[in-house]
This record gives C-alpha cells, structure tokens and sequence, in this order.
C-alpha cells in the first residue's frame, strides 16, 4: 500500500513513466507502463529485474535482435472475431511483420547452451505463446513484399489487372495520338503530356481552345488557366477502367474475407502473442532507460532492507546533466537496528531531496524497475510506503497545512508496522516551534513503539536528542563546508547537523559518545503530548500486525 493519493506525483515516479514510454517501441508498451504498480513479492520482483539483466546481455552478445516490427494490431484482431469481418491490407501487413517479430523472439529465447537456456528468465515468458508460420505463409500468398495484395492471389484477380493493364495501355496510345495532333496543330503546349483527374486520363489545354477539342470537360486549375478534357474517344475505355477498378476492388475484399476465415480460429493465439510483445517492449524500454540513468539490478531480500551505495535521483541526474552539471551521490543505511533516520541540515542543503530519493528508487524497484546505485548495495521490500511531504492544505476539505500534516501522521500511527517505510519532510513543522517539536517527539515516539522504518527530515533539536537516546532510531545531517559557505549534498548517518563544521569533518562510529549531549529543552511538554497524541491519533491498544 502507498499513502496518501498522489503519492506517485509526489515522489516523481508521473515521470519516469513518461521516460520510459518514449523508448517504447508501440502502444503495447506503453499500456504495460501505465500498468506497472507497486509490489510486495520478493520473488516477482527479482524476475523483473532478472529479464532486464538478461535482455541487457542479449543485446550485447546477439548480432541482431527483431526490434523493428512492434505493431499493434489487436483492434484489428478483435475485429476479426465477428463472422463476415475482414481484415485490410495494410492490418494484415503488420500482422504478418509482427508476428514474424514473435517468431524471431520465441526462437531467439528457446536457443540453449549445454542443454540449458541462454536467457532462462526470459525464456519462461516463451512457454504459452505459439508462433504460426502456417499462417504467415497463408499471408505470404496474397500479399507481397510491399505490403500489396499479389496480382496471382487469386486467378480472377490475375485477370482482372491483365485486363486493367491492357486498357490502360490502350488509352494511353490513344491519348498520345490526340495529344501529337493537338500540339502540331497549337491547340496544346509542346512539354504537355496526360493527366490523372478523377481517375480519369484526360489532357490539359487553355481555356480559349476547349472547343476546339472534342471532348468532356471534367475540371479546371485553381487558377482557372487551365482546363482537363476527357477526348471523346476514350470516353467508353475510361468507363471500362471504372469498372474493372471495381471489380477488382471487390476481389480484393473477397480475398481478403477469405483470409480473415483462416485467422479467426487464432484469434485466441495471436491476443497471447501480443501480450508477450508488449512485455518484451516494456522489458527493451526499461534497458534503454536503465542505460539513460546508469542504473543497476540489485538482489532483492525478502524483508525490508536498506543499504544503499551511491544511489542518485533519476530525474535530478538527467536534470543535472543537459546543465553540464553532476549529481552528488548518497549513501543510506537503514537496518534493523538503526530503523528511524533523523537528518538535520541547513535549508537547500539537499534534505527533502535525499528524502525524495529514497521514496523514488524504493518504489521503483517495487515496480520491478532497475534503480540508479552501486551494484554492492543490497535492497529489501516494504509492504508500505508512506509520505509526507510538501504542504497538502485543502478549502474544499476544511484542512490548513498542520492540519494535514496531522492527519497524515494520524495515518502512518494507525497503519504503520515492523514493514511500513515512512517518509517525512519537516516533521513538526507548520505549527508554533515548540509545541510542534513536542508532538512530533511525542509521534516520533509511537513511530518507535511501531518498529517502523523511515527517514525523517527536522530542524528540531530535541528530535536529535531523542534519536540519541533511542534504540532503532540515528542522527543523520547534509554536510555544509562553513568555510566556503556551501551546501555539500552529502549524507553522513551518525551526527546531527551542529557538530559538522566542513566537508573534512567525518561523523564518529561511536554516535552515543560522539557529541556532548544537552539537556532536553522540551522534556516538561512530552509526558502531557504523548498523552494528547496518543487521544488524538486513537491509536488501539492491540493493533493488529498489519492493517492492509
């Protein structure tokens, strides 16, 4: 589950679907991203992950993969399951181009190295889908290599373009005879040759000579300077052609009927196929994205497990990146036993992005999309994700900004557990300082009660106090170099913010005794605010392991 509504706009993840559908190769990849949501299985996950890997290689090691024909053309494909529906030229085209793409992919999948598969995770996706080169040579046979139907598709069809080809000629030569006649007698320019008009051969001349030339006017220019002719002794061939045209026409549709017979028993068959079209699609895009973002496959374990090298956030890489700039990785460790992670740091000093990161990759890689660290980081899986962030006050709903941050804190208290990553930006904040920081110490508290796991951005020092003597719960600060007065938009897991001074500064492995801790200045409010958060919130007393 993922709270609140929204929750995708708000950690950015509208537009990784918006890149990857640009290195989609047709519809049916982009309906497999606009598919694509949030999972809770280990093992599922893995499989993702795994095709991309294996896809990757393949693009590598192949010389040549099918990626040319990704056609969609189950509209037409549906059609076809009605009696007496046909199917057109262009349809049929790219039918038989895509489904020579599901040929080529089946074989390329099914290929073995000592006795086993080349590309086993792949391969799997293989085992219900059927190609059907009968078909495709049932196709072959009236259409050619262009697309058009074959002049042998049929004998009837053979004779009727015989005889369109034998009329055609004869009009022409009848035209060029008039035509000759007409230019040595200067009813005519010298560089005029026939025309097309209507499907009519007909030849222009000036409007001051159209009298002169027997015949029936069909047309005339935009600019009037120019009017068509219809020479009366090809009237009858041209009415011929008509008719041949039509009857040619309606062969055609015959031709292909009967074609559409010999597809719908299929129709079953080639619905399946496309389905595994668009999965190898989805698959393909998500390596061209993966290459964009420099993003890897991480193993996946089977309980929430943070510990990540190097991660970077996708969209401010790429952002970055067109301004000739670079993204400052992170490192974040969230484990068992450091669950909750307080940062503190200046302002614009890289929290809320750091927060954003890590809501990003996570829900990716649920997705079962490659994310963007170090290969030696190990990942692990939520069965919830909540946030947060940004200010969410609502007229039509009644809520000011601290009234929204409540409720969704209300929320994560009654829905969070031992597999519930919560995302926190400005905990307290929205609110008078210090009986912000108490509630937010007060919730901070039942967070821990909870064993929930999160990463939680603050100003408020008592916050920093409390992470420091708590179990599960670590300091963490963004680096900022007082000398040069700059940001750094580096994390360091083990100190609050006031103790780093300069990017040479290192944060102790010993955090208990890593700073001189003050006295708590709000320790009067949070025996009366635990007691208020605890009324408010109605957290139940036997809450059940998992709510959803």
């Amino acid at each position: 589950m993922t709270y609140p509504n929204g929750f995708e706009e708000k950690i950015g993840f509208d537009e990784v679907r918006s890149h990857l559908k640009e290195h989609c190769l047709s519809t049916l990849g982009k309906e497999r991203v606009d598919g694509l949501c949030f999972l809770t299985d280990a093992t599922i996950i893995n499989d993702h992950l795994m095709r991309v890997r294996e896809f990757r290689k393949m693009m590598e090691q192949e010389e040549r993969l099918p990626l040319q024909y990704f056609y969609d053309v189950r509209p037409a494909v549906t059609r076809l399951r009605l009696a007496g529906t046909h199917i057109d030229e262009r349809e049929l085209f790219d039918l038989r181009r895509s489904q020579q793409t599901v040929a080529d992919f089946v074989t390329l999948l099914n290929k073995q190295d000592d006795e086993e598969f080349r590309y086993p995770t792949l391969q799997r996706l293989t085992e219900d889908v059927q190609a059907l080169p009968q078909l495709m040579r049932r196709i072959d046979q009236v259409l050619d290599k262009y697309g058009h139907i074959r002049d042998d598709a049929s004998p009837e069809l053979q004779r009727i373009r015989k005889e369109l080809s034998r009329t055609a000629n004869s009009i022409s030569n009848i035209l060029n005879t008039i035509l000759r006649g007409a230019q040595s007698e200067g009813l005519v320019d010298k560089d005029v040759t026939p025309t097309l008009r209507d499907g009519r051969l007909v030849i222009p001349v000036a409007p001051a000579m159209k009298r002169r030339l027997r015949g029936i006017v069909h047309d005339e220019s935009a600019t009037g300077k120019t009017v068509f002719i219809e020479p009366a002794e090809v009237v009858e061939a041209n009415n011929h052609i008509r008719e041949l045209e039509s009857d040619e026409r309606r062969e055609v549709i015959r031709i292909l009927t009967e074609v559409s017979d010999d597809l719908r028993p299929q129709v079953p068959t080639l619905m399946n196929s496309y389905h595994f079209l668009a999965e190898i699609d989805l698959i393909q895009a998500k390596v061209q994205w993966s290459e964009k973002i420099g993003a890897t496959e991480p193993k996946v374990l089977t309980h929430p497990h943070i510990d990540w090298i190097r991660a970077q956030h996708p969209l401010l890489r790429l952002s970055l990146e067109r301004q000739g700039k670079q993204v400052v990785p992170l490192d974040v460790t969230l484990t068992s036993e450091r669950r909750l992670l307080i940062i503190s740091g200046p302002n614009a000093g890289g929290k809320s992005v750091c927060l954003k990161t890590v809501g990003l990759l996570q829900y990716m890689l649920q997705c079962g999309l490659p994310i963007s660290l170090d290969e030696r980081s190990k990942t692990g899986i939520f069965e919830h994700i909540m946030i947060d962030i940004g200010d969410e006050q609502s007229i039509e709903d009644d809520l000011s900004t601290y009234s929204s941050h409540l409720t969704n804190m209300k929320q994560m208290i009654l829905r969070g557990n031992r597999h519930t990553l919560l995302l926190i930006d400005e905990f307290g904040g929205g609110t008078e300082p210090q009986i912000g920081g108490a509630i937010a110490e007060a919730v901070l508290k039942l967070f821990c009660e909870k064993k929930a796991w999160g990463i939680i951005t603050t100003h408020y020092q008592n916050l920093k106090h409390f992470a420091e003597s708590h179990d599960g719960v670590v300091n963490g600060a963004m680096l900022y170099d007082r000398q040069e007065m700059r940001p750094l938009f580096q994390l360091a897991i083990g100190q609050p913010t006031n103790v780093i001074g300069k990017a040479s500064d290192r944060p102790s492995t010993n955090r208990r005794n890593s700073w001189n801790k003050p006295k708590p200045v709000m320790n009067a409010f949070l025996p009366t605010w635990s007691r208020v958060a605890k009324r408010c919130f109605n957290v139940p007393k036997n809450k059940p392991k998992s709510c959803c």
